[in-house]
């Protein structure tokens, strides 16, 4: 999903809403997230998960193709940490998916053992 699908998702949730409430809302979802990021602090959305940053400290890296050193700065990432609610239902789905459709593979191996039997 991207953005534009998610306010098209919000809008048909909401049709009291005009489309710029929506777009103005979804702004400053955003922008909340990342101001909290950014001044290095976590955001947590409760059944979904949390987002927080990482420092990485400055190290000396090595450019692969001449194998010369090279600094490489500090910095900071976000990790994202799905919570328990996200994390049960994606292994769920995951189950879903393995009983219900079997892999190319496992149908073409049980095509071959029915034709060698035959």
């Amino acid at each position: 999903m991207v953005r534009s699908e998610l306010v098209a998702l919000l809008g048909k949730e909401n049709p009291e809403l005009s489309a710029q409430e929506i777009e103005k809302i979804v702004d400053l979802f955003f922008e909340a997230v990342v101001d909290q990021l950014a001044a290095g602090g976590r955001v947590e959305l409760r059944g979904f998960g949390a987002f927080l940053t990482r420092l990485h400290e400055a190290r000396t890296g090595r450019n692969p193709r001449s194998g010369l050193a090279v600094p490489v700065p500090a910095k900071r990432s976000v990790h994202f940490k799905p919570g328990k609610a996200m994390r049960e239902r994606l292994i769920a789905a995951a189950a879903g998916m393995t009983k219900a459709a079997p892999s190319s593979a496992a149908a073409f191996s049980t095509a071959s053992a029915e034709a060698r039997a035959a």
